[in-house]
Protein backbone atom coordinates (compact mmCIF):
# COMPACT_ATOMS: atom_id res chain seq x y z
CA UNK A 1 0.00 0.00 0.00
CA UNK A 2 1.28 3.37 -0.49
CA UNK A 3 1.23 6.64 1.76
CA UNK A 4 -1.77 7.78 -0.09
CA UNK A 5 -3.96 4.58 0.27
CA UNK A 6 -3.20 4.99 3.37
CA UNK A 7 -4.34 8.08 3.97
CA UNK A 8 -7.67 7.04 2.16
CA UNK A 9 -8.43 4.42 5.10
CA UNK A 10 -10.62 5.26 7.85
CA UNK A 11 -10.26 3.52 11.54
CA UNK A 12 -13.11 3.70 13.59
CA UNK A 13 -13.18 2.86 17.27
CA UNK A 14 -15.41 -0.03 18.38
CA UNK A 15 -14.53 -0.71 21.74
CA UNK A 16 -12.14 0.20 24.97
CA UNK A 17 -11.89 -0.84 28.37
CA UNK A 18 -9.62 -1.63 31.33
CA UNK A 19 -9.96 -5.37 32.36
CA UNK A 20 -8.33 -8.20 34.85
CA UNK A 21 -8.81 -11.36 33.19
CA UNK A 22 -7.68 -15.03 34.95
CA UNK A 23 -7.85 -18.53 33.86
CA UNK A 24 -11.39 -18.07 32.35
CA UNK A 25 -9.79 -16.17 29.66
CA UNK A 26 -9.15 -19.48 27.21
CA UNK A 27 -10.62 -19.52 23.55
CA UNK A 28 -9.73 -21.19 20.55
CA UNK A 29 -9.78 -20.15 17.05
CA UNK A 30 -10.65 -16.48 17.05
CA UNK A 31 -11.02 -14.59 14.51
CA UNK A 32 -13.15 -10.93 14.05
CA UNK A 33 -13.29 -8.96 11.01
CA UNK A 34 -11.67 -6.04 13.41
CA UNK A 35 -8.41 -5.46 14.76
CA UNK A 36 -7.43 -5.79 18.41
CA UNK A 37 -4.93 -3.79 20.00
CA UNK A 38 -3.46 -4.92 23.60
CA UNK A 39 -1.53 -2.70 26.30
CA UNK A 40 -0.70 -5.23 29.23
CA UNK A 41 -0.32 -3.90 32.88
CA UNK A 42 0.25 -7.08 35.14
CA UNK A 43 -0.30 -10.94 34.82
CA UNK A 44 0.86 -12.95 31.49
CA UNK A 45 -0.95 -14.86 28.83
CA UNK A 46 -0.53 -16.21 25.43
CA UNK A 47 -1.65 -15.98 21.58
CA UNK A 48 -1.16 -19.17 19.67
CA UNK A 49 -1.53 -19.28 16.05
CA UNK A 50 -0.59 -22.05 13.95
CA UNK A 51 3.23 -21.73 13.60
CA UNK A 52 3.53 -18.95 16.30
CA UNK A 53 2.84 -18.69 19.89
CA UNK A 54 3.23 -15.13 21.64
CA UNK A 55 3.73 -14.66 25.09
CA UNK A 56 1.58 -11.74 26.69
CA UNK A 57 4.13 -9.65 28.87
CA UNK A 58 3.33 -6.92 31.12
CA UNK A 59 4.72 -3.24 29.55
CA UNK A 60 4.28 -4.75 26.14
CA UNK A 61 1.58 -3.87 23.05
CA UNK A 62 0.09 -6.29 20.71
CA UNK A 63 -1.81 -6.40 18.09
CA UNK A 64 -3.84 -8.82 15.98
CA UNK A 65 -4.70 -7.15 12.24
CA UNK A 66 -8.40 -8.07 11.07
CA UNK A 67 -9.20 -12.01 10.33
CA UNK A 68 -6.07 -13.26 12.13
CA UNK A 69 -6.81 -16.47 13.70
CA UNK A 70 -5.19 -17.42 17.05
CA UNK A 71 -6.42 -18.99 20.37
CA UNK A 72 -6.27 -17.23 23.92
CA UNK A 73 -5.30 -18.15 26.64
CA UNK A 74 -4.36 -16.99 30.44
CA UNK A 75 -3.40 -19.44 33.00
CA UNK A 76 -3.96 -17.27 36.00
CA UNK A 77 -3.93 -13.75 35.81
CA UNK A 78 -3.89 -11.01 33.11
CA UNK A 79 -4.62 -7.39 33.46
CA UNK A 80 -4.97 -5.33 30.50
CA UNK A 81 -5.58 -1.90 28.29
CA UNK A 82 -7.84 -3.38 24.72
CA UNK A 83 -9.15 -1.58 22.12
CA UNK A 84 -10.83 -3.09 19.09
CA UNK A 85 -11.51 -1.10 15.95
CA UNK A 86 -12.68 -1.70 12.12
CA UNK A 87 -10.37 -0.31 9.09
CA UNK A 88 -12.47 0.72 6.11
CA UNK A 89 -10.77 1.74 2.63
CA UNK A 90 -12.67 2.57 -0.76
CA UNK A 91 -10.93 0.37 -2.87
CA UNK A 92 -11.51 -2.26 -0.03
CA UNK A 93 -7.59 -2.99 0.80
CA UNK A 94 -6.17 -3.28 3.96
CA UNK A 95 -2.54 -2.59 6.12
CA UNK A 96 -2.13 -5.54 6.66
CA UNK A 97 -3.88 -7.64 4.21
CA UNK A 98 -0.41 -10.05 3.30
CA UNK A 99 0.42 -9.69 7.06
CA UNK A 100 -1.75 -11.79 9.60
CA UNK A 101 1.11 -12.25 12.13
CA UNK A 102 0.70 -11.20 15.50
CA UNK A 103 2.82 -7.51 15.99
CA UNK A 104 4.51 -7.27 19.76
CA UNK A 105 6.11 -3.82 20.64
CA UNK A 106 7.47 -2.59 24.37
CA UNK A 107 5.27 0.11 25.25
CA UNK A 108 6.15 3.77 26.61
CA UNK A 109 4.65 5.91 29.02
CA UNK A 110 2.78 7.97 25.95
CA UNK A 111 1.14 4.36 24.75
CA UNK A 112 0.10 4.15 28.30
CA UNK A 113 -1.25 7.86 28.10
CA UNK A 114 -3.18 7.70 24.75
CA UNK A 115 -4.91 4.07 26.24
CA UNK A 116 -6.24 6.01 29.21
CA UNK A 117 -7.57 9.11 26.84
CA UNK A 118 -9.44 6.80 24.93
CA UNK A 119 -11.09 5.70 27.92
CA UNK A 120 -11.64 9.24 29.13
CA UNK A 121 -12.85 10.31 25.54
CA UNK A 122 -15.02 7.45 25.15
CA UNK A 123 -17.00 6.36 28.15
CA UNK A 124 -19.03 3.18 28.30
CA UNK A 125 -17.20 1.29 25.54
CA UNK A 126 -16.92 -1.33 27.19
CA UNK A 127 -17.70 -5.16 26.90
CA UNK A 128 -18.99 -5.94 30.99
CA UNK A 129 -21.33 -8.39 29.41
CA UNK A 130 -18.93 -10.77 28.32
CA UNK A 131 -14.69 -11.45 27.75
CA UNK A 132 -15.51 -14.50 25.51
CA UNK A 133 -14.46 -12.94 21.84
CA UNK A 134 -17.41 -14.79 19.73
CA UNK A 135 -19.75 -12.83 22.05
CA UNK A 136 -18.73 -9.71 21.14
CA UNK A 137 -17.66 -10.11 17.48
CA UNK A 138 -21.33 -10.83 16.90
CA UNK A 139 -23.08 -8.37 14.25
CA UNK A 140 -25.64 -6.70 16.96
CA UNK A 141 -22.54 -5.94 19.11
CA UNK A 142 -20.41 -4.53 16.39
CA UNK A 143 -23.31 -2.85 14.84
CA UNK A 144 -24.09 -1.48 18.70
CA UNK A 145 -20.29 -0.44 18.77
CA UNK A 146 -20.20 1.22 15.35
CA UNK A 147 -23.50 3.49 16.38
CA UNK A 148 -21.84 4.97 19.35
CA UNK A 149 -19.30 6.83 17.25
CA UNK A 150 -22.53 8.63 16.45
CA UNK A 151 -23.08 9.82 19.97
CA UNK A 152 -19.26 10.97 20.85
CA UNK A 153 -18.54 14.62 20.36
CA UNK A 154 -16.80 15.95 17.40
CA UNK A 155 -13.67 17.11 19.12
CA UNK A 156 -13.59 13.79 21.01
CA UNK A 157 -14.32 11.99 17.69
CA UNK A 158 -11.56 13.42 15.78
CA UNK A 159 -8.93 13.03 18.48
CA UNK A 160 -10.25 9.47 18.92
CA UNK A 161 -8.85 9.14 15.15
CA UNK A 162 -5.67 10.93 16.20
CA UNK A 163 -5.31 8.36 19.08
CA UNK A 164 -6.06 5.24 17.07
CA UNK A 165 -3.40 6.27 14.25
CA UNK A 166 -0.47 7.72 16.34
CA UNK A 167 -0.74 3.36 18.08
CA UNK A 168 -1.28 1.87 14.82
CA UNK A 169 1.86 3.84 13.94
CA UNK A 170 3.80 2.54 16.12
CA UNK A 171 3.78 -1.05 14.32
CA UNK A 172 4.86 0.27 11.03
CA UNK A 173 8.41 0.07 11.83
CA UNK A 174 10.77 -1.58 9.40
CA UNK A 175 11.66 -4.57 12.08
CA UNK A 176 7.95 -5.32 12.30
CA UNK A 177 5.98 -4.52 9.31
CA UNK A 178 9.37 -4.52 7.17
CA UNK A 179 8.39 -2.63 4.50
CA UNK A 180 11.75 -1.78 3.02
CA UNK A 181 12.88 -5.26 2.90
CA UNK A 182 9.82 -6.49 0.85
CA UNK A 183 10.01 -7.20 -2.69
CA UNK A 184 8.26 -4.40 -4.22
CA UNK A 185 4.83 -5.29 -5.58
CA UNK A 186 4.67 -4.92 -8.95
CA UNK A 187 2.32 -2.32 -10.16
CA UNK A 188 -0.05 -4.50 -11.88
CA UNK A 189 0.02 -7.71 -9.41
CA UNK A 190 -0.86 -4.58 -6.75
CA UNK A 191 -4.12 -3.41 -9.25
CA UNK A 192 -5.08 -7.03 -9.81
CA UNK A 193 -5.16 -7.42 -5.62
CA UNK A 194 -6.98 -4.23 -5.80
CA UNK A 195 -9.50 -5.44 -8.20
CA UNK A 196 -9.98 -8.61 -6.79
CA UNK A 197 -10.43 -6.97 -3.35
CA UNK A 198 -13.65 -5.31 -5.35
CA UNK A 199 -15.10 -7.46 -7.50
CA UNK A 200 -15.16 -10.70 -5.32
CA UNK A 201 -18.99 -11.24 -6.72
CA UNK A 202 -17.64 -11.76 -9.73
CA UNK A 203 -16.83 -14.39 -11.74
CA UNK A 204 -12.77 -14.37 -11.55
CA UNK A 205 -10.52 -16.22 -13.46
CA UNK A 206 -6.91 -16.58 -14.14
CA UNK A 207 -7.11 -15.76 -17.73
CA UNK A 208 -9.43 -13.02 -17.23
CA UNK A 209 -7.12 -11.51 -14.30
CA UNK A 210 -4.23 -12.32 -16.57
CA UNK A 211 -6.07 -10.63 -19.71
CA UNK A 212 -6.24 -7.51 -17.78
CA UNK A 213 -2.45 -7.30 -17.38
CA UNK A 214 -1.58 -7.98 -20.76
CA UNK A 215 0.32 -10.75 -19.70
CA UNK A 216 0.42 -14.54 -20.53
CA UNK A 217 -1.67 -16.78 -17.76
CA UNK A 218 1.34 -18.48 -16.97
CA UNK A 219 4.18 -16.09 -16.42
CA UNK A 220 0.88 -13.47 -14.75
CA UNK A 221 0.50 -16.84 -12.37
CA UNK A 222 4.21 -17.35 -11.35
CA UNK A 223 4.52 -13.50 -10.90
CA UNK A 224 1.58 -13.60 -8.40
CA UNK A 225 2.39 -16.41 -6.70
CA UNK A 226 5.83 -15.07 -6.04
CA UNK A 227 4.40 -11.59 -4.60
CA UNK A 228 1.37 -13.25 -2.64
CA UNK A 229 2.33 -16.80 -1.92
CA UNK A 230 -0.64 -17.85 -3.21
CA UNK A 231 -1.84 -18.57 -7.13
CA UNK A 232 -4.24 -16.18 -8.08
CA UNK A 233 -7.43 -18.84 -7.91
CA UNK A 234 -6.29 -20.09 -4.19
CA UNK A 235 -5.52 -16.13 -3.19
CA UNK A 236 -9.44 -15.63 -4.42
CA UNK A 237 -10.84 -18.02 -2.84
CA UNK A 238 -8.97 -17.23 0.57
CA UNK A 239 -10.40 -13.67 0.14
CA UNK A 240 -14.12 -15.00 -0.73
CA UNK A 241 -13.92 -16.54 2.44
CA UNK A 242 -12.57 -13.53 4.32
CA UNK A 243 -15.42 -11.59 2.80
CA UNK A 244 -18.11 -14.12 3.92
CA UNK A 245 -16.91 -14.55 6.95
CA UNK A 246 -17.02 -10.58 7.52
CA UNK A 247 -20.57 -10.87 6.33
CA UNK A 248 -22.06 -13.70 8.58
CA UNK A 249 -20.54 -11.39 11.29
CA UNK A 250 -22.13 -8.00 10.37
CA UNK A 251 -24.99 -8.64 8.01
CA UNK A 252 -28.22 -10.67 8.26
CA UNK A 253 -28.04 -12.22 4.76
CA UNK A 254 -28.72 -16.25 3.88
CA UNK A 255 -25.95 -18.83 2.91
CA UNK A 256 -27.11 -18.64 -0.58
CA UNK A 257 -27.16 -14.91 -0.73
CA UNK A 258 -23.81 -14.41 0.60
CA UNK A 259 -22.63 -16.82 -1.54
CA UNK A 260 -23.74 -14.86 -4.67
CA UNK A 261 -22.21 -11.74 -2.61
CA UNK A 262 -18.70 -13.63 -2.83
CA UNK A 263 -18.60 -14.75 -6.37
CA UNK A 264 -19.49 -18.61 -5.42
CA UNK A 265 -21.65 -20.22 -8.18
CA UNK A 266 -23.62 -22.62 -5.47
CA UNK A 267 -24.62 -23.09 -2.10
CA UNK A 268 -22.59 -26.36 -2.29
CA UNK A 269 -19.66 -25.31 -3.26
CA UNK A 270 -19.43 -22.02 -1.07
CA UNK A 271 -20.02 -24.42 1.65
CA UNK A 272 -17.11 -27.00 0.63
CA UNK A 273 -14.85 -24.13 0.34
CA UNK A 274 -15.93 -22.68 3.08
CA UNK A 275 -14.50 -26.01 5.07
CA UNK A 276 -11.71 -26.39 3.25
CA UNK A 277 -10.14 -23.25 4.49
CA UNK A 278 -11.75 -22.23 8.50
CA UNK A 279 -12.41 -26.36 9.17
CA UNK A 280 -15.73 -25.13 10.31
CA UNK A 281 -19.34 -25.38 8.01
CA UNK A 282 -20.87 -22.19 7.32
CA UNK A 283 -23.92 -23.14 9.88
CA UNK A 284 -21.60 -24.09 12.32
CA UNK A 285 -19.53 -20.69 12.10
CA UNK A 286 -22.85 -18.70 12.15
CA UNK A 287 -24.20 -20.62 15.05
CA UNK A 288 -21.32 -19.77 16.92
CA UNK A 289 -20.80 -15.80 16.15
CA UNK A 290 -23.79 -14.47 14.44
CA UNK A 291 -26.58 -14.17 17.23
CA UNK A 292 -26.93 -13.44 20.49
Amino acid sequence: MTNQSIARSIFSLLNTDYVKLNKNWNYRNVISPFYRLYLIDGGSGKLYQTDNTVTLEENYLYLIPSFTICNYYCQDFLSQYYIHFLEEAPDGTSLFSSHQKILRISATPTDHDHFKRLLTLNPGRDLKRSHNPKDYQKQPVIQRSQDLNNDVPIAAFMETRGILLQLLSRFLTPELYNPSTAKPIPSKILETINYIATNLSENLTVAQLAERTFQNTDYFSRVFQDHTGLRPLAYVQIKRIERAQFLMLTTDLTFNEIAIETGFESLSYFSRIFKSITGQTPSYYSKNNHTI
